[in-house]
């Protein structure tokens, strides 16, 4: 039997796209201490009194610097506050709906559900406010795509347990997702279990495996062990959603991190590539694929890392890959064998007010390689462009914001062209939030502009921004006016 080649690529957005944006709880709902919701640790991270556009701050703790966090009445904490989503969520998802979003990821607070994290029932108040909140969504036709874990994990099981270095700690999050899937079941399609699921360094390592800091330094192994319990409870939500949904995708999130070689020298290009696969495919290799990579076990048995991986798990990795792929996608940088774990930024490229490099044929480029390697579906699931956003005359002239993300969705397009399977688009920050790396309101993504400045000062008024009309002519027309 033979079949005819189809010589009729897609020319572009598939029909039933789904365009949206991306928040986080810690980032948006603020009522950090109402209706029983835990401590997350989000909430013991303050604002610096300086920081650096250029470098992130905080996100790397011990016991004593998160029990003064805990009891301190004089500093701020930004993502206490936030933007108050959590009750102004109605009004922000109108005019979301109004952008004309056909989807919105967001993320549940896991202390909203355990407060503790290992709690004996769930916290019935917080997950009746995702009800409203999912509910709210499903009736303006936006799609959940819900984070389960984004940064909010309580703190009690960093000071209980260690963090993700404990089998205890794989459990109770387990269990959160079994409460989340029955909950949401036929109501919640796409589930990501972890955000950037490969952010390391200090902010990665405390803020997403809830790693102390002398714990890091006394264990060489410690981080890669608690990512073997994050990768087998991601494989654990993956075989729980199939049972209690079947309808369910679960798939893995990485914090795109493309890196070229400076030069055509061979040893540069070497060396980005061992960059590329430490820092992005090694994470999604063995959640797609369902085993340890080679590359990465020479590079444990070289860096002296041992990993207690019983048999089981590596059965339950192979046995239960995610459904689909996804990823956040920013910037692009460049690598030098002469230091090799030192990106450099790329001269060719022009970077934004907080140092990142705009580079949207880097997004193509990354597209291509995650569908060539994977041939999984892809969701894009954060991109966008922080910036110092000025009010005159009640909005926003953001043309800068509109000529990134005009760029990259053409890269995008262009990606699907090439045959790959993008399904959706999130832009990250749709509405302005509190900044993940330092907890600034000055640094702003959004397409509604939130009148709260650096300490949460401010009316907490609405306004829409010019990139607002221009973002509903783009989804309205399916991604074929982008001007």
């Amino acid at each position: 039997m033979s079949t005819e080649l189809d010589m009729n690529p897609p020319t572009g957005f598939p029909k039933h796209f789904l365009w949206g944006g991306a928040i986080a709880a810690n980032q948006a709902e603020g009522a950090w201490d109402v209706d029983g919701k835990g401590v997350s640790v989000a909430d013991i991270e303050i604002l610096p009194d300086r920081y650096s556009r250029t470098n992130v701050v905080g996100f790397s703790h011990t016991r004593d610097e998160i029990e003064a966090a805990m009891t301190d009445g004089a500093g701020y904490y930004p993502r206490r506050h936030a933007i108050d989503f959590y009750h102004t969520y109605q009004e922000d998802l109108a005019l979301m709906a109004e952008m004309g979003f056909t989807c919105l990821r967001t993320s549940i607070s896991w202390a909203r559900i355990f407060p503790h994290g290992d709690d004996s029932q769930p916290c019935e108040l917080g997950l009746r406010f995702y009800d409203r909140l999912i509910d709210a969504m499903l009736k303006l036709g936006i799609e959940p795509v819900m984070t389960i874990s984004h940064y909010e994990m309580p703190v009690d099981l960093v000071l209980k347990y260690g963090g993700w270095a404990s089998s205890t700690v794989r459990t109770c999050f387990v269990r959160l997702c079994g409460v989340l899937f029955e909950r949401y079941r036929g109501k919640v399609k796409y589930w990501i279990p972890f955000n950037q699921i490969n952010c390391l360094g200090g902010w990665g390592e405390f803020a997403s495996l809830g790693l102390l800091r002398d714990a890091i330094e006394a264990d060489g192994s410690l981080v890669y062990q608690a990512l073997h319990n994050q990768f087998c409870a991601n494989a654990e939500a993956v075989k729980l959603a199939h049972e209690i949904d079947p309808a369910a995708r679960v798939g893995v999130m990485l914090g795109d991190d493309p890196s070229y070689a400076a030069t055509c020298e061979p040893a540069d290009v070497l060396a980005a590539l061992r960059y590329r696969q430490m820092r992005n495919y090694f994470f999604s290799d063995v959640l797609v694929r369902g085993c340890y990579p080679g590359y990465a076990i020479r590079y444990f048995n070289e860096q002296g890392i041992a990993l207690d991986a019983s048999a089981d798990d590596l059965e339950l990795l192979r046995m239960h890959p995610v459904d689909f792929f996804s990823c956040s996608y920013y910037y692009s940088k460049i690598i030098d064998a002469r230091s090799p774990e030192q990106p450099r930024d790329n001269p060719h490229l022009q970077r934004s007010v907080w140092g990142w490099s705009t580079d949207p044929i880097g997004l193509r480029i990354s597209l291509n390689q995650y569908w060539d390697r994977y041939h999984l579906p892809i969701f894009i699931a954060e991109n966008g462009l922080g910036a110092l956003d000025e009010v005159v005359d009640d909005t926003v002239h953001d043309d800068y914001r509109i000529a990134y993300l005009k760029a990259h969705i053409e890269a995008m397009r262009e990606a699907i062209r090439d045959g790959v399977d993008v399904f959706g688009y999130t832009s990250w920050g749709p509405i302005d939030i509190v900044s993940c790396s330092q907890g600034e309101m000055s640094k702003r993504y959004g397409f509604i502009y939130v009148d709260l400045d650096d300490r949460g000062q401010g009316s907490g008024v609405r306004l829409k921004k010019d990139s607002f009309a221009w973002y509903q002519r783009v989804i309205a027309s399916n991604g074929t006016e982008l001007d």
